[in-house]
This record gives structure tokens, C-alpha cells and sequence, in this order.
């Protein structure tokens, strides 16, 4: 596995059925449609796919479905994180037997304070037991939702100790100071920018590209500036997309982002969430919808 992971990549949005088991043939006609629309990857089992509201399960089947239904393992970035180590293990090993582009590693975010020690070893671990010289690790710094991320130290040493298997990022962390570090102290490492707002700023300094919840409405309008960041106008067709994050950046992502699908579609399966997380009020997703719509 040679070729590196690059371009825009939609944490790809999980649909529900009624009883709220995962909708397998939506989800694959979906994960197809985003890649027709612009996206160069998908990220499946992201923070936006609902991932830690998954069963293990669930999440290997829907993997080897989508695979088995011709979608390119190459273009795959499954999120494989979670707070066990032997669950991440098996993720990151049928991803690695499938063939995938990479995986997107969360912290173990359940205990809090941890030490840079614990956290290098729990990534340490995973990769040791998989033993797969296909494994290719991109760790995802979420301290917003996870608290604890990954420090420049534990980076630098991670790259030290498995050159070649540690080889990106994506920076959730909304501090772009912070990504502007990791840029600037490891080059020929690849940073995606979590959010598009800074995918200007990602692709200047050397950055790769984004995985980016907005892919899942709005991929082509993302994959424009990703092609087109050399522009002239490039700053314009940042600020023209930054209204789209603008419009939903008030309300929770992933009823929002399902509520856009519903009212895109007409199919109101797109407003089946898992608890606890629970939909938009009518009033709430009106204006939500108006403001999307303005952008």
C-alpha cells in the first residue's frame, strides 16, 4: 500500500431505519453518491457516522458490505477508534486485510488526564498486535469531544518508532494554531484539516486535505477549492464556503446534517438518530433549514 490518502473525505453520515439498526444498502448507495459528488475518500465509522453509538458488529459488517459492493477499499478511511484495545485491534485488522487507505485513530477517551506515556502506548499496542505491514494509522485529535488528543511529543515519538505505519492526521481540535505546529514540525506528515473553514490555510502550509462533516451536503463545493486553492480567487471561494459551516455551526452536527439529508431527499428515514442523541425541534430545524438555504 503506496499511494497516500489526499483530497476531501466525507466522515460519512450514517441512515436508520425505523428500529435504528443501519441501513446497509442506503449507507453503501450513499457512500457511492458522495464519491460521485466530489469526494476523492470517506471516512465511515467518523464522529458524524454516529460511530460510538455502532456495535463492533455492526461496524465490521457494514465495512465488508461496502468493500463486497465495489467500493474502492483504497478510497477508505475507517474510523476505528474506541476505548478498548482489543475492539480498536480488530477494526484496524479488517481494515488492513480489506485493503483500506488507512484508519482514523481516536485517543482511548474514556479516562481523562491521562499521561503522553499512556496515550503513545495505547496506539503503540493496537499497532503491535495487528502486525500488518499494510496498516496505515491517521491519528484524529478531537479534544473537544474526546478531552484528550495527541500532543506534538507523542506524534514526533510516534513517527519515530513506526515510520511508515503512523503517517497522518485529522485535526478536530478547532485551534488552528495547533494544526499550524503539527504542519510546521513534521513535514511529509498528512494533515486533514476537520473542518473545511481551514482547508485554505491546510493546503498552503503543505497539508492534505480535509475530512470534513459538511462533505456529506456539500462535497463539490469543497472539492472546488481543494482543486482550485492555487486560484486567484482561492480566498473568496474559502469565505463563500465557510456560509454553509456558518448556517449549521449553531445547532448539533449530525441532526442537523440529517435533517438537511431529509429535507434534500424527502426521505424522513434521515431523521432516525440513535439516543442519546435526538433530533432538531420543528421550529429549531426551520430555522436551521433557512439559514442553509441563505448560504
Amino acid at each position: 500500500m503506496t499511494t497516500r490518502l489526499h483530497g476531501v473525505f466525507a466522515p460519512v453520515l450514517t441512515p436508520m431505519r425505523d428500529d435504528l439498526s443501519p441501513d446497509t444498502p442506503k449507507w453503501i448507495a450513499f457512500c457511492r453518491q458522495l464519491l460521485a459528488d466530489g469526494c476523492t475518500g470517506l471516512a465511515p465509522f467518523g464522529t458524524t457516522s454516529e460511530a460510538n453509538s455502532l456495535g463492533l458488529d455492526e461496524r465490521m459488517e457494514m465495512l465488508d458490505a461496502l468493500v463486497e459492493a465495489g467500493v474502492p477499499a483504497a478510497q477508505l478511511m475507517p474510523g476505528v477508534g474506541t476505548c478498548a484495545i482489543p475492539d480498536t485491534v480488530k477494526l484496524s485488522a479488517q481494515a488492513a486485510r480489506l485493503g483500506c487507505g488507512g484508519v482514523l485513530m481516536l485517543p482511548p477517551f474514556y479516562y481523562k488526564g491521562v499521561s503522553d506515556e499512556g496515550i503513545f502506548r495505547a496506539v503503540a499496542e493496537v499497532i503491535e498486535r495487528v502486525g500488518d505491514a499494510r496498516l496505515r494509522v491517521y491519528v484524529y485529535n478531537i479534544p473537544p469531544i474526546a478531552v484528550v488528543g495527541y500532543s506534538l511529543a507523542v506524534i514526533e515519538r510516534l513517527l519515530k518508532a513506526y515510520p511508515g505505519v503512523v503517517v497522518g492526521m485529522k485535526d478536530s481540535s478547532g485551534n488552528w494554531s495547533y494544526q499550524q505546529s503539527v504542519l510546521e514540525h513534521f513535514p511529509g506528515f498528512d494533515v486533514f484539516t476537520g473542518s473545511e473553514r481551514f482547508l485554505l490555510a491546510n493546503l498552503r502550509m503543505g497539508g492534505v486535505g480535509t475530512i470534513s462533516a459538511m462533505a456529506n451536503v456539500i462535497p463539490g463545493k469543497i472539492r472546488f477549492l481543494y482543486d482550485n486553492y492555487l486560484a486567484e480567487n482561492a480566498d473568496q471561494v474559502q469565505e463563500r464556503l465557510d456560509r454553509y459551516r456558518e448556517a449549521t455551526r449553531d445547532y448539533a452536527a449530525i441532526p442537523a446534517l440529517k435533517q438537511i439529508m431529509a429535507n434534500r431527499t424527502g426521505d424522513r428515514t434521515w431523521l432516525n438518530l440513535r439516543p442519546p442523541l435526538v433530533n432538531l425541534s420543528e421550529a429549531t430545524a426551520h430555522e436551521m433549514l433557512a439559514k442553509y438555504a441563505a448560504a
